[in-house]
């Protein structure tokens, strides 16, 4: 019985100490911001750092490794990180210049790797990276100093990686703002130490038996991510394009305006929920195709309304992919707007080409057979074509049904099928009969 005492309590003290262990192992949290800075990556920073708080981690560990990026979106993830409950450490492992320092400058921690450096946030715009104007330099300036005063450095040292005017002595002149190497940020307190990896700083933490808990895209944002792909969307622009030519061309068949708000959907959901697609540029895509279906349906002609449509839509389509604030576009970099106008263009003409190139084969595809006149109607089958007198040429007559160019005209009581010269005419306007040819016949509007 004693020993039988001796090996419960021997079980039972091994098994406590595994729980007390299990209970005190402290969890991390590591993700990267790897990439410019731009409303995808202020994406990733939100969805991690929820992530983050519902795992209820002890310590997020970020490693940093960018050239910067949009003010915007750097402003929104320093204020993340700065009201985030849940001590963040960065670990930079090559560059963080400009936004990158100012998100860096957030943390409570700031790591870095041989090599690697802080600094250089001069405000740029997109367009030929020149400096920005004073105003956006002010800006810059304001949200460093605030930054590292609520943690806890210096403040006119972040200031001055931002202006060259601003001197600091010892460490800048008024030639160039500052950048900080390793043993620099170390010594002036924008760095608490050098390691050469993320293991390395948690064992100098004695977060060496720690859970390391890598941040996991869910599937759906690996899904919007993939659908952000500038070739994917080109293709999506083509079924649009190509899906509302067919149906404006045969109304009521349904699956061509299918394929084309699907398409539509695919491409505009992904750039909304990544902060880049407003909800304005959206309408402007619905306004542009209601223009387009009034140009085509309602008034003859191709004028104000259908180029406008067209503006419109093709507009809408660039300035989606775009992180522009209305029409200001100072802060998007050249290539991203170059990339996107070509992606729209070079879309937009292979779905012109798609159309010449596919309606000839409409007819031979078996589940459009039952929605054209595909055959041909032989005499042999009983099948007879009513042939019009040379003698109705010079004739005057009114319009029946509309002509958009083709349709019917009335002439002494009788009804013929009729075409213009590319005018549309309305019911009712008077027609002269130019000639007849063969079962039609064609018309122009009588001017006397």
């Amino acid at each position: 019985m004693r020993r039988f005492t001796l090996l419960f309590l021997t079980l039972w003290s091994i098994s406590s100490s595994l729980l007390v262990a299990q209970e005190k192992q402290k969890k991390v949290f590591t993700f990267a911001i790897d990439q410019d800075i731009d409303p995808g990556m202020n994406r990733r920073v939100k969805l991690a750092l929820a992530q983050a708080e519902a795992l209820k981690v002890d310590l997020i560990l970020i490693e940093m490794d960018t050239y910067g990026g949009a003010v915007t979106d750097a402003d929104e993830i320093r204020t993340q990180i700065l009201e985030s409950k849940i001590p963040i450490y960065v670990f930079i492992n090559k560059d963080a210049a400009s936004a990158g320092a100012l998100i860096s400058i957030a943390c409570d921690s700031i790591y870095m790797a041989p090599g690697a450096s802080i600094g250089a946030a001069t405000v740029v715009n997109g367009t030929d990276g020149a400096a920005a104007p004073d105003k956006y330099q002010s800006y810059m300036r304001s949200m460093m100093r605030s930054t590292a005063e609520a943690t806890g450095r210096n403040p006119q040292i972040a200031e001055a990686m931002v202006d060259e005017k601003l001197v600091v002595q010892r460490l800048s002149d008024d030639q160039s703002v500052i950048t900080f190497s390793v043993s620099e940020a170390i010594q002036n307190g924008f760095c608490e130490g050098e390691y050469a990896s993320q293991k390395a700083i948690l064992e100098a933490q004695n977060l060496h038996s720690a859970q390391v808990i890598a941040y996991q895209e869910k599937t759906v944002d690996s899904i919007i991510s993939f659908f952000l792909n500038p070739a994917l969307s080109g293709i999506l622009i083509l079924l649009i394009i190509g899906g509302i030519y067919f149906e404006l061309q045969s109304p009521g068949i349904g699956f061509p305006l299918a394929l084309a708000i699907s398409a539509a959907l695919l491409y505009f959901i992904p750039y909304y929920l990544n902060g880049l697609a407003e909800n304005w540029e959206i309408l402007a895509f619905v306004i542009g195709i209601l223009l387009l279906a009034v140009e085509v349906f309602v008034i003859p002609g191709f004028g104000v309304f259908g180029v406008t449509g067209i503006v419109l839509t093709l507009g809408s389509l660039v300035l989606g992919m775009l992180p522009n604030e209305a029409f200001d576009f100072k802060w998007v970099p050249t290539s991203q707007l170059f990339g996107a106008l070509l992606t729209v263009i070079l879309a937009a003409l292979a779905g012109v080409g798609l159309v010449f190139w596919i309606t000839p084969k409409v007819n031979e595809w078996g589940a459009f057979k039952h929605l054209t006149l595909a055959g041909t109607q032989e005499s042999a089958q009983g099948y007879t074509v009513r042939v019009y007198d040379e003698g109705l040429a010079g004739k005057i007559g009114t319009v029946h049904s509309r002509l958009r160019p083709s349709g019917k005209v009335e002439i002494a009581g009788e009804i013929y099928d009729a075409y213009s010269r590319g005018e549309f005419l309305e019911q009712g306007e008077a027609i002269e009969v130019i000639s007849t040819e063969g079962t039609s016949l064609r018309v122009k509007k009588w001017e006397g």
